[in-house]
């Protein structure tokens, strides 16, 4: 965006110093023109009054004066200035760009510039005719007649000459216009800057909204447009933070309503005769009471930011996997353990994790024959902590693994829910969950990556 601002206005810069540029160097080239020319007319009106005045007299005097006053006009880088005579001699450095017609012209007592033709070397001259009585000859005087030049000034000037001092101008606007465009490309940028951070900041704030963090908010920052925006993301952020507070009360309420019936629950138990049969529903209704909490727990932390706790996924499958096997051994099933002895920790709540590895080990047991064996596996690959559930059972059936892959989807009676609660999990971790065939042991396969966590 920064850059896409600097092109526009740099472009727009461009535009407008062309427009005002290129008339001035054409303005400054046409002020060269017309100064060398008044200069050059100055010169060769001059001339003609002096070489009016010094042929008049007559002799060959008038004519030395004239070529002396050449000599001194006929200087270093200034135009060449000569004088036709009558008699068709030139007086200083001849001037080959003039024609016969234009010299012819200029006899008849008509003053004009003329402009030869680039194969005459181009430039302009300057042409004078010489008025009055004039001397034709080295002896005797005689005039010419009246209203009549017998005598012609010339004076050229070159391209070089008639250009002279245009070329440092135009550096000199060439410059004013890149020292311009460079003013305007820095007030371009600053511009740009304010701009492009305050979106980056809004781009930022969003982010952190969308990955959890609801306490976040943008400064009013840049334009009024960008604030007004800042206003409206902040409040957008206040309400979702309401919403996901009053939901996440709403469930921790809910949970803790529940204590009272398992409450009760634990009494009836307690008060049953068979000490085995009040041993066994004891139990379940303690599962049960762990469960509440781990409900209210997760209420009261859904506001954290996903994947911001980790815990040991080794040490975890292996305490849960002690938890179910006296449960496996009465199914006369063997449950086998294959985990690393160092940590492997994942971006998982401990709490959250027991619940995927409960699920998944429950659902083994749950729908698979009585003697089916079950493997749990713990590696790292890929950066990820991956758990890999297999039995050697039927399988997911004939319809295979899309018919449990959807959420609530169970042809066993259950809710459905418990794959989707561990696919939930492992992607807000940054991983997945794959459903499929064990290639190994015949039976299902559930694998579940989970993002690995800093030391």
């Amino acid at each position: 965006m920064r850059t896409q601002l600097l092109a526009l206005i740099g472009t727009t810069t461009a535009v407008v110093l062309a427009v005002l540029l290129v008339p001035l160097a054409l303005l400054v080239r046409s002020h060269a023109e017309d100064r060398a020319m008044t200069d050059a007319t100055e010169r060769a009106q001059s001339l003609a009054a002096v070489v009016g005045g010094s042929l008049g007299r007559g002799g060959g005097h008038g004519r030395e004066v004239v070529s002396g006053v050449l000599d001194g006009l006929n200087g270093k880088d200034q135009p060449r200035t000569s004088v036709v005579l009558a008699d068709g001699k030139v007086l200083g450095p001849r001037t080959t760009a003039v024609s016969d017609e234009a010299l012819e012209l200029a006899r008849r007592g008509r003053a004009f510039t003329y402009a030869p033709s680039p194969s005459r070397g181009g430039g302009r001259v300057v042409m004078v005719p010489v008025l009055g009585p004039q001397s034709t000859g080295t002896g005797t005087g005689g005039a010419s007649g009246t209203g009549r030049s017998a005598s012609v000034v010339q004076v050229a000037v070159s391209e070089q000459q008639l250009h002279a001092g245009v070329l440092p101008s135009w550096l000199a606007v060439f410059g004013i216009g890149v020292a311009l465009m460079l003013l305007g490309l820095a007030f371009a940028d600053r511009l740009a800057a304010r701009i492009v951070r305050a979106t980056r900041q809004l781009a930022a704030v969003s982010d952190r909204l969308a990955a959890g963090e609801l306490t976040a908010r943008a400064a009013p920052l840049g334009p009024r447009e960008l604030r007004q925006l800042a206003g409206r993301l902040n409040e957008l952020g206040e309400r979702i933070d309401g919403l996901v507070t009053a939901e996440r009360e709403r469930g921790a309420d809910l949970a803790h309503r529940l204590r009272t019936p398992v409450a009760a629950l634990r009494l009836d138990a307690e008060g049953l005769r068979d000490p085995e049969e009040a041993h066994r529903i004891g139990e379940s209704v303690a599962a049960l009471e762990r469960s509440v909490d781990s409900v209210i727990r997760a209420a009261r932390r859904a506001g954290a930011a996903p994947g911001s706790h980790r815990c040991d996924l080794a040490e975890l499958t292996r305490e849960r996997a002690a938890f179910w096997t006296p449960l496996a051994e009465d199914q006369e099933r063997t449950l086998t353990v294959s985990a690393p002895a160092t940590p492997l920790l994942v971006r998982v709540p401990a709490d959250d994790l027991s619940a995927v590895l409960d699920t998944l080990i429950g659902n083994v047991l749950d729908h698979t024959p009585e003697g089916t064996g079950l493997w749990l596996s713990v590696s790292a690959a890929g950066g990820h902590g991956v758990l890999a559930v297999e039995d050697d059972g039927p399988g997911f059936g004939a319809g295979g693994a899309a018919d449990v892959g959807a959420r609530g989807a169970s042809g066993a009676g259950s809710t459905g829910l418990g794959l989707d609660i561990a696919r939930t999990t492992a992607e807000e971790s940054g991983g997945g969950v794959e459903l499929g065939a064990s290639a190994e042991h015949g039976g299902a396969a559930v694998v579940c990556r989970f993002g690995l966590a800093q030391r």
